[in-house]
């Protein structure tokens, strides 16, 4: 074994240890709970946010924060792996009248299923597969529509900022830039001609090991637009390290691993657990459990 060569560097994470959540604000608790809850299969976190001012939605060790009040619309999409695209599928089928009148729909594509929320939030559905690792149940994702031309300096930003392992790749007519995200996601900006709609504030969340550092990258440059608290501040700016000039924007709740939510462990149940089928023992959520 010693004279073994291995390749160290495949096994670097970066900075970026984990994406916790992804922040959009809905009007309706209600149609919230139907599409998250009942249709996506997903879990209302029972101790935290559980007025109707706020609702979190387990999806493994990742959320979905959905505060109450005027709808927001993610630019791109979300990636959400689960057990079963087939439960999935008669989950979504089961809820399609009561959603009837918004803007929800989904659709089986090529290896997932394109599901849309009731105001617009598009959810790309994937089975675990290798290229989630040993995945069952999470967020391993989340895309955004970007410039053409700025792939390369967004991969640049978070190289530069995050020490994250960031790539670029040809994508068509374009490029695509995928960041490294702890072990098994990443952040994902692809280049597109299409207009992009304005921003609305949504945003996600991130935990790093050096707090400060990029702290101070960000502050030097004016870019932190939040001091939250000792362990969280808060930037939207995305831009090229070399010229400043802005490429993409979407809030970066940034926390550090002081925070007391890091790793905390989270609630998720069996959404085949049925009152006609109840079978005892089977209510938790256990990855790879048939």
């Amino acid at each position: 074994m010693a004279g073994t060569k291995f390749d160290r560097g495949s096994q670097d994470v970066g900075n970026i240890l984990a994406l916790e959540h992804v922040n959009v604000r809905i009007p309706d608790q209600g149609l919230a709970t139907l599409f998250y809850v009942v249709g996506l299969g997903l879990t209302r976190d029972p101790y935290l946010m559980v007025g109707l001012e706020n609702m979190w939605a387990n999806a493994g060790q990742q959320q979905f924060h959905l505060p109450t009040a005027a709808p927001q619309v993610l630019r791109g999409c979300v990636g959400l792996v689960v057990p079963d695209l087939e439960a999935l599928q008669a989950r979504l089928g089961s809820v399609r009248d009561k959603l009837a009148g918004t803007r929800f729909d989904y659709a089986v594509e090529n290896k997932h299923v394109a599901v849309t929320c009731p105001w617009g939030n598009r959810i790309r559905c994937h089975a675990p597969a290798p290229e989630f690792g040993d995945l069952t149940l999470g967020i391993p994702y989340v895309e955004f529509p970007v410039e053409a031309g700025c792939a390369k300096g967004i991969a640049a930003f978070y190289r530069t900022v995050f020490r994250a392992p960031a790539t670029v790749t040809p994508d068509g007519g374009g490029a695509l830039a995928r960041v490294q995200v702890g072990v098994r996601q990443e952040l994902v900006f692809r280049e597109t001609r299409e207009a992009l709609p304005p921003y609305d504030g949504h945003h996600i969340a991130i935990y790093i090991a050096d707090f400060s550092g990029p702290h101070r990258w960000l502050s030097e440059r004016g870019l932190v637009t939040e001091e939250s608290n000792w362990y969280q501040y808060r930037f939207e700016d995305i831009v090229d390290p070399d010229t400043g000039r802005v490429l993409f924007t979407i809030e970066h709740e940034v926390r550090s691993l002081r925070s007391p939510l890091y790793l905390r462990p989270l609630v998720n149940r069996n959404p085949g657990q049925r009152q006609p089928t109840y079978q005892r023992g089977r209510d938790a959520f256990v990855p790879g459990m048939a």
